[in-house]
């Protein structure tokens, strides 16, 4: 069995491959056409650009079941919407709640933060990356009626792909008026979210993995209740708006949209989320990316000398799954299914070590497949004759 020039692109997770031909066409039309700064300038290239950004937002807001497009803000990626959320909101003396399947998005900002005076503490997951609700609960609701700034939950584990509930974390929040920041990197575009309905809440979301935009696309998204005066800006500068004023301004999205849009990203994000609208929508994706996934999960735990972690067969989870094999290092694994078979995926600690010590693959990590709207049943069934192949040779540990 030989690669022969085949690419299996299983590195869905990281980010996705390949991008529907209309994201770089919107792309470069974009910059042909609406080539202005937006919101800037009066000028017809200027208008363009901004019609570019609004709609964008305006497909943003609906993926994520937001209500208020203007309550969308962009950013580079997800990272920053994180940063922005946590160092716009939480001062010394808070208190904050993350669960213990938290990417280093979270895991690094919050550790500066404990340095300077918040509290940071970290709810139980179990090794199938289930959250223990009633830990949770407890460390929101805390001691002498001191209940934490802020709730931070991972959607789907980009480790081991486990789905939080967010429904039940949300009511947690409310019972204890604590804000929710959602990290659903792993999720937005193919996840439903429901952003209105949770209450207080913001979104932190990526364009160029599930709603299979390019890279240097985010942002966070705010719900209707959320109280935008709460969230400082991390970052100032022009916004095109009141420019009468050295203040930022207090108004959503500019309070935290300071600098020039990225028009050209912003016009593919909408290009690939309007492809998910066209190809079924995001139910029919979610679908055939679970049904891949868990072909993956069965047949890679067949395997002799195989683990699979997270959760057990039919439950909840996104398109991610992650695995050992008996005398192969993660990164000898990767470099042969690469190499000999043209199979991409991800090995390692995955920007999560704090994932990888809730699931016990600390430090060595683990190898990680993720099927993407691209993948098919063959592909899968080929990176299991692989696997295979390689599990009957043993390996280098």
């Amino acid at each position: 069995m030989g690669g022969e020039g085949r690419i299996v692109y299983l590195d869905n997770a990281a980010t996705s491959w390949p991008k529907p031909a209309c994201v770089s066409d919107a792309m470069a039309a974009c910059m042909r056409e609406s080539g202005g700064n937006p919101g800037r300038s009066g000028h017809r290239l200027s208008i363009a650009a901004g019609r570019v950004v609004a709609e964008a937002r305006e497909a943003v807001a609906e993926a994520l079941g937001a209500g208020d497009p203007l309550r969308v803000a962009f950013a580079a990626n997800a990272t920053a919407a994180i940063n922005a959320a946590l160092l716009g909101v939480l001062r010394p003396g808070d208190r904050v709640v993350a669960d213990s399947l938290a990417h280093n998005a979270v895991a690094r900002p919050l550790t500066e933060l404990g340095r300077n005076g918040v509290a940071v503490e970290w709810i139980r997951c179990g090794r199938d990356g289930s959250v223990d609700l009633g830990h949770a609960e407890a460390l929101v609701r805390g001691r002498g009626g001191r209940a934490a700034r802020m709730l931070i939950v991972t959607h789907g584990s980009n480790v081991c792909g486990s789905l939080a509930p967010l429904g039940e974390l949300a009511a947690i929040c409310a019972r204890h008026g604590t804000t929710l920041l959602v990290d659903a990197a792993q999720t937005a575009g193919v996840e439903y979210i429901g952003l209105d309905s949770l209450g207080d809440a913001m979104v932190a979301f990526t364009g160029h993995k599930a709603m299979l935009g390019p890279g240097g696309t985010g942002g966070l998204a705010l719900s209707s209740r959320a109280d935008i005066e709460r969230v400082s800006p991390v970052i100032r500068g022009g916004t095109g708006s009141a420019s009468d004023s050295e203040d930022q301004p207090a108004f959503m999205p500019d309070r935290l949209e300071a600098g020039t849009t990225n028009a050209p990203g912003l016009a593919g994000l909408a290009a690939g989320l309007a492809w998910i609208g066209a190809n079924g929508g995001r139910e029919s994706i979610r679908e055939h990316e679970r049904r891949l996934t868990e072909n993956l999960v069965s047949g890679v735990a067949a395997l002799p000398g195989a683990i699979v972690y997270g959760p057990e067969p039919g439950r909840p989870r996104c398109a991610v799954m992650s695995f050992t094999l008996d005398g192969w290092s993660c990164s000898d694994l990767a470099l042969a299914l690469d190499e000999r078979f043209g199979v991409l995926c991800r090995v390692g600690l995955h920007c999560a070590p704090r994932a990888h010590r809730t699931l016990g693959t600390f430090p060595d990590g683990t190898a990680r497949f993720a099927p993407g709207p691209f993948t098919t049943e063959a592909d899968v069934a080929y990176a299991l004759g692989a696997l295979a192949e390689l599990a009957s040779e043993g390996g280098r540990s």
